[in-house]
Order: structure tokens, then sequence, then C-alpha cells
């Protein structure tokens, strides 16, 4: 089994099932055969979310077009821990880095967000996803995460789910640590990062204010937006995600 993870690796949006053959779309074939030199007969990995990882061989290929056949299931689906990460979109680079890495850490939603200082509002949730399903590929993940529709900050709290605790980077007051609060949570939880320049006093006040919200601090230096998703991310991985 051991020899398949030197396999290429790549998520179909199909229904998988041995012996089933699948017909890959102009990109995929593209990227099988002029990027990874694959011809008729070489083995790789698929996946979805719903039916975990299966081996299957290249059919027939060409420039434009490729066909796969599904031989053996190698993993059975397993859904990642229950974690959102609601962030404000900021500069292009710097999406694809959080969406990167949040990929990487496990995450099962991303909540694109709108807030008062948020400069970037313009975003294509398609080229969002391409970055989303290359990580997972790259990264093992026997699923994607659920990448939702921007929304305005104001609007999701109104429509919180009950029950889901919403923990934010409050980088303007006084709050407990990160870790006091990441270690003693239980049930589903949402982390809640600001844009550049950060949450206003209103939206602060407002965030306060919410039953279901806490607070936290991620120490005596400002980070980057970036680099707050992944401090949180990383932080509440080791307290409470499938690290342990």
């Amino acid at each position: 089994m051991r020899e398949n993870y030197t396999l290429a690796r790549l998520y179909l949006d199909h229904d998988l099932a041995e012996d089933a053959v699948i017909a890959l779309s102009k990109e995929q074939a593209h990227y099988l055969g002029n990027v990874l030199r694959l011809s008729s007969g070489d083995a790789l990995r698929v996946f979805n979310s719903k039916d975990g990882e299966w081996r299957a061989l290249v059919a027939d290929i060409n420039r434009k077009a490729a066909r796969i056949e599904i031989t053996e299931q190698l993993r059975a689906p397993k859904p990642c821990p229950d974690i959102w990460l609601c962030f404000a979109p900021v500069r292009k680079h710097r999406n694809a880095f959080i969406l990167e890495k949040a990929t990487e850490l496990g995450v099962g939603t991303l909540q694109p967000l709108i807030t008062a200082r948020t400069q970037f509002p313009k975003i294509r949730l398609d080229k969002m996803q391409a970055q989303i399903i290359e990580a997972s590929e790259q990264t093992e993940r026997l699923d994607l995460p659920m990448l939702c529709e921007t929304r305005d900050l104001s609007k999701m709290l109104d429509n919180w789910p009950e029950g889901r605790a919403l923990i934010f980077a409050d980088e303007a007051g006084d709050a407990e640590p990160a870790m006091n609060v990441l270690q003693n949570l239980s049930g589903p939880a949402a982390l809640l990062i600001g844009p550049e320049g950060g949450f206003t006093a209103e939206e602060r006040e407002i965030l306060r204010a919410k039953s279901f919200v806490t607070a936290v601090t991620l120490g005596p230096r400002i980070l980057r937006a970036d680099t707050a998703a992944l401090s949180m991310l990383t932080l509440w991985q080791a307290c409470s995600g499938d690290w342990k």
C-alpha cells in the first residue's frame, strides 16, 4: 500500500467506484499528459469527499482528453474536524496563503467576510476553489474544505448557528490568551480573523456583546492577517483538533 503514495493525486467531482470509467476535463488531461507525462496504463490516485481515495489507471490520453478506469479503493472517506475559519480577504497572494495553509491544517469551512476595513472585497471564488483543490491534492486530505459565499460580518453574526463558539482575534483590547481559551473548548467552533487594519471599535463592541463570541489575544505583537489565521488554526489543532 505504501507504494501508492508515490502516485500522482487528483481530485475528481465524480462518483468513484470499482470499474468506473471517467472522462477527465481538458485541464486535467493536460495536467496528466503534459505536466506529469503519464500515458496509457500508468497509475494514479483519485479522491473526492464522499467516496474516499481510489487507485486508477489511465485508459487513454491525448493532448485534449483523457479517460481513467477506477480499480480499487485505497482509503475510505474521512472528514476533517468541524472547525471554521472566517476571514476578511486580503491581497491575492496572501489570500492564497490563507487558503493553502487552512486546507493543510484541516479546516472544515472557509467563510470570506466583508468588514468595515476590508480593502479587497472583490474575490474570485472559482480561483479560490482551484487553490483549495490543489492544496488538498498535495496534502493527502480526503475531502475539500467548504468554501462559502462572501458575507457581511453583521449578517453572519445575525444568523450565527446555535451551539457553535466564535473565537475572534482581538488585537486592540484586553483578552484571554488564545491558548487558554482554545484548550478549554468543547463542541463546534469557528475562528475569526480581521482585515489589514483590524476591526473597528464598533465591530469589536458588537462582537464582544454576543454571547457566543470570545475574544482572544495572540500575544504582544500585531500579526498580519494571514499570520494570525495560521497561528489560530495551529493552536486550535494542537488543543482540540486531530493532531492528538
